[in-house]
């Protein structure tokens, strides 16, 4: 498993760690009887009959048990860790507050749109993007130290963020708005993916997470405003774009896939 890049990544990995090790105490456990069992009730001798119970009513209930608090205990500890993952970024006298940069993404097929909203490193009421194609992964550029507040969203399928340096991973549906905040722990460049069967080109709906310096970031920022991105893409200009195509097969693929 990778080493945790956010906040929120480290309770998952301690989840993890500890069913792991929950696992295997119980393994050895259910192991070391079953070896018991063997070796001491074994058959000694060929004309010995085994003594024939037909239940034993204190193993059966332990058999019962046994299973439902172990199912209990980790639905517990998983729900508690859902619980911190999806927290809000801060809460003041109840309310909850927001990060300290929002971020729209946008998974359609097959690449992905950022969008920076309303960010105080512009002036803040200016919406700026950057978008990719299947031939020209995006980048998401993130600050590192400060809080993000990620809202997810798709114009067609259902798509699925995952970057697995995050150790987390959300779905994008059409027609609801998901969202997820954590705060950025490492600086680096990190593989992202789409992890929810999509159509036929799935598997190039690639991107890269950049974690960068607040400086870093306010500086990329004003220069994607200097490019003229300005504004918010839900989709993309090359929403219907298979890099490698002619003209005239871009047209039949779209038809075709429409028509499916």
């Amino acid at each position: 498993m990778p080493e945790p890049a956010t906040d929120r990544a480290q309770h998952v990995y301690d989840l993890w760690h500890g069913a792991w090790i929950a696992a295997l105490i119980i393994g050895v456990l259910v192991w070391g009887l079953i070896l018991y069992a063997a070796f001491a009730f074994r058959r000694r001798s060929d004309d010995e009959v085994p003594v024939q119970t037909r239940y034993n009513l204190p193993i059966e209930i332990l058999y019962t048990i046994a299973p439902i608090i172990i199912v209990l205990v980790l639905f517990y500890f998983t729900v508690t860790v859902q619980n911190q993952v999806l927290a809000p970024a801060a809460s003041e006298n109840g309310k909850d507050v927001s990060g300290d940069h929002q971020i729209e993404v946008v998974g359609y097929q097959w690449s992905w749109s950022f969008n920076y909203l309303k960010d105080d490193a512009l002036d803040g009421s200016t919406n700026v993007f950057t978008a990719g194609t299947t031939g020209d992964r995006p980048t998401l550029v993130l600050p590192v130290g400060e809080s993000i507040d990620v809202t997810l969203v798709s114009p067609d399928v259902i798509h699925s963020f995952w970057v697995p340096a995050f150790l987390f991973k959300m779905d994008v549906v059409p027609g609801r708005h998901n969202s997820f905040t954590f705060t950025p722990t490492e600086k680096g460049t990190f593989d992202g993916r789409c992890a929810e069967l999509c159509g036929t080109y799935h598997s190039r709906m690639l991107f890269d997470v950049k974690v960068v310096s607040p400086e870093d970031f306010a500086t990329y920022l004003k220069s994607l405003e200097d490019q003229g991105n300005v504004g918010i893409a839900r989709g993309g200009e090359n929403v219907d774009t298979k890099v490698g195509l002619e003209p005239k097969s871009q047209a039949d693929a779209t038809t075709t896939e429409d028509a499916q």
